[in-house]
């Protein structure tokens, strides 16, 4: 049986495929331009960065209270929902408390991960997502592929018959009409909301500033005509200091899009001032554990560093090849085959144990992780674990006779003398199955092997049999 995500890499169109590939090439390009055009050192940042974020979480406790005490100073109100479901009666009582029955929401990983949105649609409360990505998502009734890009599986041929197909328009592929055409339905919707939900990129524990990074402008839209606001942020996003966020703010855009700061880059400290045109009058934190305290206390700690940039993403070869939607979860990539594993504690294990096998360990991921977390080394931990627990993950290619084979110098050297057949036989017809399996959607390069030990015996004083 195949691994579920060479399963569904197998069925997915070339087109998605090669558009998934370009856009993270692309971006992955674009960002090592920018860093080492505007930085000497851009390592060294990352080391600073990931440094800071290690010393946050290895200090969680004493900032999550320090973080509760300044927002509740700057007048929100601070809410910790220990799980999904926690999170979402929680939002559910805020809104039902003010009578709001309309929501207008900014784009949030972390609203994603508690299946927010459809749990609110159950309750009656219309949700409407603002980011142009997450609203084309919601209508098609379909889920991100990236944490950034949304719709990066997506082809605007596609977007415009979904507009079509939902009364924003002829068909028009264009995408500037495609833009104009979302706005002007989102702006009535941000007038009849009563509320608006947005996640939160970071928190500052000194100040209790809630750092808002978008684009589109849609956060301070949802947030600007509405009373109420709530932000649904999980306890990894805090940060020290505000001169902390300098930091992160210069590493986050020019990691996810290639850009030295993001269009709209909001500091939010509580509720509107009285001094304010317009702002929500109450705010709502509920900081979001879902598993993440737990993770504290695992060996893969460090995962907690992610800013949700995307780069690991972009530049994965496996996540190009199968997309997000192969790891059939909220997160995908490389941050996804750490994570999803992890989050809702010792029961989701067995259901993602497969994806840290989904990796070449090439490394590229940690090379461009601007906090610099060592995602190879925790995939190989998590697949001992899995090997440790017994859980069966379909599609692995048995070890043990490898083991063997390279643990007996005769087998091995024989091996790599008969080897060379490789070159000349079709790997797809080879006599055992689990090895004709793997072989079917691998292509491996033409073998070289052999060399080193002639040049070795060569060599004055090395054994001849070495």
């Amino acid at each position: 049986m195949p691994n579920p995500i060479e399963q569904y890499a197998r069925d997915l169109s070339e087109e998605t495929r090669e558009a998934v590939r370009k856009s993270g090439a692309l971006t992955t390009g674009q960002r090592v331009e920018i860093l080492q055009k505007d930085y000497e050192d851009p390592d060294a940042l990352r080391r600073l960065a990931g440094e800071i974020k290690q010393h946050t979480i290895d200090h969680l406790d004493s900032y999550l209270e320090q973080a509760e005490a300044s927002l509740t100073k700057a007048g929100a109100k601070v809410h910790f929902a220990s799980d999904a479901d926690s999170a979402r009666q929680c939002v559910l009582g805020i809104l039902q408390q003010s009578d709001v029955q309309r929501v207008v929401k900014s784009k949030s990983m972390a609203t994603e991960e508690i299946h927010l949105n459809p749990f609110l649609e159950k309750q009656g409360i219309e949700t409407v997502e603002t980011d142009l990505g997450e609203f084309i998502i919601q209508i098609d009734e379909d889920t991100p592929s990236h944490i950034v890009r949304p719709i990066i599986h997506k082809k605007r041929e596609e977007v415009a018959e979904s507009f079509e197909k939902h009364g924003l328009g002829d068909y028009n592929t264009d995408p500037e009409t495609i833009t104009r055409r979302a706005r002007v339905h989102l702006r009535e919707k941000y007038m009849q909301s009563g509320a608006g939900i947005t996640g939160g990129n970071f928190v500052s524990a000194e100040s209790g500033r809630i750092v808002l990074v978008t684009n589109e402008g849609n956060a301070r839209f949802s947030m600007a005509p509405n009373k109420v606001h709530i932000a649904v942020i999980g306890i990894e996003k805090i940060v020290p200091r505000d001169r902390d966020l300098a930091v992160f703010l210069n590493l986050l855009a020019r990691s996810a899009t290639a850009q030295q700061l993001t269009v709209y880059t909001q500091f939010i400290k509580g509720p509107r001032m009285p001094s304010q045109p317009s702002g929500p009058e109450e705010m709502h934190v509920v900081f979001l554990d879902n598993g993440r305290s737990q993770i504290l206390g695992e060996s893969c700690r460090e995962i907690l560093r992610c800013i949700r940039c995307g780069a690991c993403q972009n530049v994965c070869p496996v996540y190009r090849h199968a997309s997000g939607h192969a790891y059939r979860a909220v997160y995908g990539g490389p941050i996804g085959a750490v994570l999803s594993p992890l989050l809702g504690g010792k029961a989701s294990f067995p259901e993602y144990a497969d994806l840290p096998k989904a990796s070449s360990l090439c490394g590229a991921c940690r090379e461009v992780c601007p906090v610099d977390i060592p995602i190879p080394d925790m995939l190989l931990k998590l697949r001992h674990k899995g090997k440790k627990q017994g859980v069966s993950t379909p599609g692995s290619f048995p070890m043990a006779p490898f083991a063997t084979l390279a643990t007996s110098p005769t087998a091995w050297r024989t091996a790599m003398t008969a080897a060379r057949a490789m070159n000349y036989l079709p790997m797809k017809l080879a006599p055992i199955k689990p090895l004709r399996d793997w072989l079917g959607d691998r292509t491996l390069p033409k073998w070289r092997g052999g060399d080193f030990r002639r040049w070795l015996k060569t060599r004055k004083g090395n054994n001849a049999d070495a």
